[in-house]
């Protein structure tokens, strides 16, 4: 698991001050996390593999434009300009970004009738994540009325990670900021896979377990997790390698101990599982007194390992940030969104 951040963002200088910090060695594992056993596609025989990717190939690709939307040189050169003629030329998923755009989850004063001007307001790391989730979604839609639950609650999660990727990448000066909120979005491709595959009747058990059970329940029923099958899809989808790797890697980040990992890789893995687990858990980063969340996320199952990421001294900031009014406006909209 230790491999070298080529290609991948590089780290602000006060994380690069931390790469001989040592993760600590974890303490006996708790239950239901040591009874997992995290299975790769190169665990399994080669029929079942080519049964899987079978299955997964049947799943419709998005546009064509979902390539370059997520090129590396795109990601890096990429203008307003340029950024509104690659959604241009998807009309229907333009529409769809700025109904999005104009919705009340932004709050804005007048209403938008250009990408443009979205990227005006909105800046451009959000504007191109909302592009990626509506094409995204011209890929995976429920076949029966039964599944739309499910597909509705990930697009929920994913939106929710995916502003506070963007947040967060403000408010901890990481570089590259767009590179965390994509990474973070690709992680949702598993879930959107697995919503499409599983048999009806175990939607709603899959839904209502926590990411242990829901991992269990994948392998038994599908052969590998959502955090396989995300990375495998993408590959069929001829994108970036580095990308799909680092999408692999912060799923993995449920059942790796941080210090098998180059430790410079730490921080970035774990924001991007922290926005994963904020997604579906928004009260998580909600203030709680007498606890934090790394305290808090040491105490679940499921963020066992994820609590010593976020010790990464690169992340010192993270409590203070995330307990910005602007962090916490999108949790507690969330929170409500769920409970309504």
């Amino acid at each position: 698991m230790r491999r070298a951040m080529a290609g991948h963002p590089e780290l602000p200088p006060s994380a690069r001050t931390a790469v001989d910090w040592q993760a600590p060695q974890a303490m006996a594992l708790p239950a239901g996390l040591a009874s997992l056993t995290w299975l790769r596609a190169n665990d399994l025989e080669a029929g079942r593999r080519e049964q899987i990717l079978q299955a997964i190939r049947g799943i419709p690709r998005p546009p064509r434009s979902l390539q370059q939307l997520l090129s590396p040189e795109f990601v890096a050169k990429a203008d307003s300009t340029q950024l509104a003629d690659l959604v241009m030329a998807e009309p229907l998923i333009a529409a769809k970004v700025l109904g999005a755009v104009n919705s009340s989850r932004f709050g804005l004063h007048k209403p938008i009738s250009h990408l443009g001007q979205a990227v005006t307001f909105l800046g451009m790391n959000t504007v191109r994540s909302i592009c990626l989730q509506y094409m995204l979604a011209e890929a995976f839609k429920p076949g029966l009325a039964s599944a739309q639950q499910a597909f509705d609650a990930i697009w929920r999660w994913c939106g929710t990670a995916s502003d506070l990727a963007v947040a967060l990448g403000k408010g901890l000066n990481l570089p590259n900021q767009g590179a965390l909120s994509t990474q973070v979005v690709l992680g949702f491709v598993g879930q959107l896979a697995v919503a499409s595959l599983l048999p009806p009747k175990a939607l709603a058990p899959w839904m209502a377990a926590d990411r242990i059970g829901r991992t269990k329940l994948e392998q038994e029923l599908l052969g590998l997790s959502a955090g396989e099958l995300g990375p495998m899809l993408l590959g069929t989808w001829s994108l970036p390698q580095s990308l799909i790797e680092d999408v692999g890697d912060s799923a993995r980040v449920l059942v790796t101990p941080a210090h098998q990992l180059d430790t410079t890789r730490v921080p970035w893995l774990g924001l991007a599982s922290l926005c994963h687990h904020l997604g579906e858990h928004p009260e998580d980063g909600r203030p709680v007194e007498g606890n934090n969340l790394i305290e808090q996320l040491a105490t679940q199952e499921q963020g066992f390992h994820l609590a010593i990421y976020l010790g990464h001294p690169a992340l010192s900031r993270l409590p203070a940030v995330l307990m910005s009014s602007e962090i916490q406006a999108r949790l507690a909209a969330q929170t409500d969104d769920a409970t309504a």
